[in-house]
């Protein structure tokens, strides 16, 4: 249950109560009323400007509604103060039998408290990874890897109903060089002598097995040939030899996406040539010249007229070329016709995750999407680089690449969960510094270790309970029905209050699309839960294991495995294992 939009249901019941009495319109509009956490604690659980709302429509003072109101909600079982604060704000202050039965609520549900319709089963389509299939993902994909995949198991979590899609980039120049590479590891695989690559091609290591394998395959056929006769054949065999290594990859870090959709389908199959009409009937397409691009002279701008897309009237700066003057396609109309194509499968609402290097692709490509589906969205969202570093120092690692360190040498290094919890503790769009041996030490400053230990003592704690109590029942459902009015400390409400919060994060964090939320909230949950533990120390009477006191226990019990079912179901969506013992 979100406390807080049980409470808003409980408010709007009691306005239109006042409205049904004659001492408030019938007809207010209400969709601006907040029922939200107060900015300050001290003043109460729940805080809300309904009477600031409301005061202009009604025509009367906000602290006179407030008066109204205040009444009538202090009368509901859940609340045990009502305060009107300044000009009419109303702070609750709820009872700590309300908080105690959150506990029942948490355990009955699981790893699925917190879960939410808010989605309604609507179809969103995340993009995310989409590298040129030309070589192993790198650091930078790794973000954006981890990023996409959380936000779409949060997304799920709150009722929509997801697709997680790689575009395969198969249809530029960048696949002719890597066919072109290929083949020079080919020959090597014949014994020829290759010397330095060529500038221009790709250097890495990671070409050697796929010069093996079309040795294998193709024996002597192409050595000493004309490009022509083996270009298109090694591009397509290269590709998928490298998109196999991207899969891979992507399994390292527990990433599977549902969708790898071929760039090349929209050049054969007349797509790009179909949404450039669609555009022209729509009237946002001409024949033009553009202005030369910022910075460029005169004697280097050759002005041409080209196919231009009206991006300006969508929000854009400039507008956009989508057909050259030779009658080539530009990228950006390969582009349109890609989320064209994911509009017309059913996606109105659509997510690309991109990397640092393309904002300035932004607007175009939401203004072609306004231009093309009215009831379309696209949220962009650009993942800022990661720095890697070693003990403070920037690190640099790998060759098997060429020139760039690769997202298996990270996982390889601190594995998947430490790579997937890091990545998700800052937003996406601020820089990410990633040091192997901060993110691996065991103190609180490791925020992936500090929650991993939270849930490893809570399973510990458990252990040890049903060790000290004979015959003790430690499942969800003997919990529940635990003495639950035992847990009255300051320390234990407020962790309950935080465990509480839960179902209202999950929704605000998949309204805002910012997974990275999650991973603070689960940070935030543990520090209440180590705090408990530390004040145990010096105060026995606090600890969660009281002998000879198994009523206060069972309810201590209860109370923490819902700090870890809610832990668990955090790092679930985060793509993380919690664990139940350190090692």
């Amino acid at each position: 249950m979100n406390v807080f939009t049980h409470f808003r249901g409980l408010l709007d019941a009691e306005l239109a109560a006042l409205a049904a009495s004659g001492d408030l319109p019938e007809t207010l509009e209400t969709k601006n009323i907040a029922v939200e956490p107060p900015r300050d604690r001290s003043h109460g659980d729940i805080a809300t400007n309904a009477a600031l709302v409301l005061a202009k429509q009604a025509r009367r003072k906000p602290r006179d509604i407030a008066e109204l109101l205040a009444p009538r909600l202090e009368t509901l079982n859940e609340v045990e103060t009502v305060e009107v604060a300044g000009p009419g704000f109303i702070n609750l202050r709820l009872s700590s039998d309300f908080w105690q039965q959150q506990i029942k609520l948490i355990l009955s549900a699981g790893t699925n408290y917190g879960a939410s319709n808010m989605g309604g089963g609507e179809a969103v389509n995340i993009e995310y990874v989409s590298a040129n299939p030309t070589g192993p993902l790198h650091v930078g994909h790794t973000r954006g890897a981890v990023f996409g995949d959380a936000l779409a198991n949060l997304l799920s979590k709150a009722g929509y109903s997801v697709t997680k899609e790689y575009l395969i980039n198969d249809a530029g120049g960048q696949i002719d060089v890597l066919a072109r590479s290929a083949y020079l590891r080919y020959c090597e695989a014949h014994g020829r002598d290759i010397g330095t690559i060529p500038e221009g091609l790709y250097p890495g290591e990671y070409l050697i097995p796929v010069g093996e394998m079309l040795k294998e395959k193709y024996g002597e056929k192409w050595l000493d040939t004309d490009e022509s006769n083996w270009l298109s054949i090694i591009r397509d065999e290269a590709t998928d030899a490298m998109m196999d290594l991207i899969r891979e990859d992507l399994a390292a870090l527990g990433v599977k996406q549902d969708v790898f959709f071929s760039e090349k389908t929209l050049h054969k199959d007349g797509s790009i040539h179909q949404v450039i009409d669609e555009l022209r009937k729509r009237g946002h397409i001409y024949e033009g010249v553009l202005e030369p691009p910022k910075g460029k002279k005169a004697d280097d701008w050759e002005a041409r007229e080209q196919t231009l897309f009206r991006a300006t009237d969508f929000g854009d700066d400039v507008d956009r070329a989508l057909q050259k003057s030779n009658g080539d396609f530009t990228y950006f109309g390969a582009d349109i016709a890609y989320h064209f194509n994911k509009y017309q499968r059913g996606f109105k609402s659509m997510i690309d995750v991109w990397g640092a290097d393309h904002g300035g692709y932004v607007k175009r490509m939401q203004s072609a999407v306004k231009g093309l589906a009215d009831d379309g969205d696209l949220d962009v969202k650009i993942c800022q680089l990661v720095r890697l570093y070693r003990d403070g120092e920037p690190f640099k690692m790998s060759k098997r690449s060429g020139n760039f360190i690769t997202l298996r040498d990270v996982v390889d290094e601190v594995g998947r969960d430490v790579t997937r919890f890091i990545m998700l503790t800052r937003k996406n769009d601020a820089p990410l510094d990633f040091d192997f041996a901060k993110v691996t030490e065991q103190s609180k400053d490791n925020p992936v270790f500090y929650v991993q230990y939270a849930h490893a003592r809570i399973f510990s704690v458990i252990q040890k309970a049903a060790a000290a109590f004979e015959g003790l029942d430690t499942s969800n459902e003997a919990l529940g029905r635990a003495n639950l009015s035992r847990l009255v400390s300051k320390g234990e409400i407020e962790m309950i209050k935080q465990c509480a919060a839960w179902p209202r994060m999950v929704e605000a964090a998949a309204e805002a699309h910012e997974p990275h939320r999650i991973s603070f909230f689960l940070y935030d949950l543990a520090s209440e839960f180590h705090t408990f533990w530390n004040k145990g120390n010096d105060d026995p009477s606090l600890r969660f294991i009281i002998e000879g006191d198994q009523e206060i226990t069972e309810a201590r019990l209860a109370l923490i495995r819902s700090v870890a079912l809610i832990i668990a179901s955090g790092l679930e969506m985060l793509g993380v294992k919690p664990v139940e013992e350190m090692r």
